[in-house]
């Protein structure tokens, strides 16, 4: 991810972060005259998802008695495979396996003059669930290059927002009992690169208050297509023709890779179509840039509306001169970027345009994980049904009730189970891999 580098020779980085999160109600849009279906309901099967948060959300929030009281562990800095980005890991340092600012070591929907890197570090299991997290980070960071540290817990609804380290400790606004971080490498120059010794992390318990329910965060931004096939997302996918993913300008909503831990509901400001979709990568024009919460949460450019990206504002009023975090010339006012097979499949897009976007890890409810897509989404429980749009492989989907309607042999199971989503929109069943974050209900 490409941040603000510091300036700092050989430094010893001591992160803390703070998190707030916001539980929410179920999204609904307007409903509107659905197209002509242009996609089966089943396509090709899709890996499994790797199930991070699984043991916490089957236990639906019951957590365990005793506290996690300062339980301390080290992140192994040995590159493990498809997870990781960029990295390589040799004699007890981690660093970036390739300077060089192209499409395959930069975000794809990027396109900035900056090299990156991630190493993802397996999620753990806490002794018992604990608020507070501390990250110590021991690197080398030469002008020109960064080393941080991220964050994230796992609770009965999902993960929360990844956060990164900074001057103060990392607090979740209920327990977790699973705990996941990352480390970022970032560089300007491609002679320069920093090195990652260490990372230690504490878990630990502070009093917090109860967060207040909001709704879900929905906001009307300006989208793009992404393209880039053959690239690189900021999760490490490699790009492929009419792919189905999105981009959004800040790693706190970054899914790992083929995981739907962040998805976002993307729909025509009609309301005629609507793909549901994993945010993969990192882009346009900016990296910083959680525009979906509010300032006291927001990292950059807190006072922006919220629910305003930088790039609209500097595009549309001349906010920050007009320039991105870069300090580049924004051109478009994009807050999302759409990939070809969301753009033209999902959407039925052929230029750019407004759109309506959900941010569903904002929300709680029961979820239902598309393992196999892109999948239909209908107008009522049968493939007699006009479509609506697409739900994209591994999207995590809010399921509101079910029905019974046409039996469908899928994926995973034969079954005449549709789930309702917003809006009065059904998926079958047959194709969702697994449901978590509480019980559904008959509609």
């Amino acid at each position: 991810m490409a941040v603000c580098p510091r300036r700092t020779a050989s430094s010893l980085l001591v992160g803390l972060l703070a998190v707030t999160l916001a539980g929410a109600l179920t999204p609904t849009t307007v409903a509107a005259a659905p197209r002509a279906p242009t996609t089966t309901d089943r396509s090709r099967p899709a890996l499994d998802r790797s199930a991070l948060d699984r043991p916490l959300l089957d236990r639906a929030g019951q957590w365990a008695a005793t506290p996690a009281a300062g339980e301390r562990w080290s992140i192994d800095l040995a590159v493990g495979g498809g997870d990781d980005v960029n990295v390589r890991s040799g004699a007890g340092l981690l660093r970036l396996a390739d300077t060089r600012p192209t499409r395959r070591t930069r975000p794809a929907a990027l396109a900035a003059p900056v090299a990156e890197g991630a190493l993802l570090a397996p999620a753990r299991t806490l002794a018992g669930p604990a608020n507070r997290i501390h990250a110590d980070l021991t690197a080398e960071t030469p002008p020109g290059t960064t080393a941080q540290v991220q964050v994230r817990g796992a609770r009965a609804t999902g993960w929360t927002e990844w956060r990164e380290a900074g001057g103060a400790p990392v607090v979740f606004d209920r327990p977790v009992s699973r705990v996941q971080a990352r480390v970022l490498l970032t560089t300007r120059d491609p002679k320069a690169a920093a090195s990652v010794r260490a990372v230690r992390l504490t878990a630990d318990t502070a009093t917090v208050a109860a967060p207040a329910p909001s709704p879900v965060r929905s906001y009307r931004v300006f989208a793009t297509r992404e393209g880039e096939v053959g690239g690189v997302t900021a999760n490490g996918r490699t790009i492929q023709p009419r792919d189905h993913f999105v981009a959004l300008p800040s790693r706190r909503g970054l899914s790992p890779l083929d995981s739907g831990d962040y998805t976002v509901r993307v729909c025509t400001t009609s309301g005629s179509r609507c793909e549901y979709a994993p945010v993969w990568d990192v882009g346009p024009w900016n990296t910083r840039d959680d525009y979906w919460n509010p300032a006291a949460v927001r990292e950059n450019w807190k006072d922006l509306p919220q629910g305003r990206p930088e790039a609209q504002a500097a595009y549309q009023y001349g906010y920050h001169g007009g320039k991105d975090q870069f300090g580049r010339t924004v051109l478009n006012p994009a807050g999302i970027d759409l990939a070809d097979g969301t753009f033209w499949d999902g959407l039925l897009l052929t230029d750019n345009a407004w759109v309506d976007v959900t941010y569903l890890w904002t929300g709680s409810g029961p979820r239902g994980v598309v393992g196999s897509g892109p999948l239909n989404i209908r107008t009522g429980p049968g493939t007699a049904y006009p479509t609506r749009g697409l739900a994209a492989t591994h999207a995590d989907v809010p399921i509101q009730c079910y029905v019974k309607g046409q039996t469908v042999a899928g994926t995973y199971r034969t079954t005449n189970r549709w789930n309702r989503l917003a809006g009065g929109q059904y998926v079958s069943h047959a194709y969702v891999s697994t449901v978590y974050g509480g019980t559904v209900s008959p509609c």
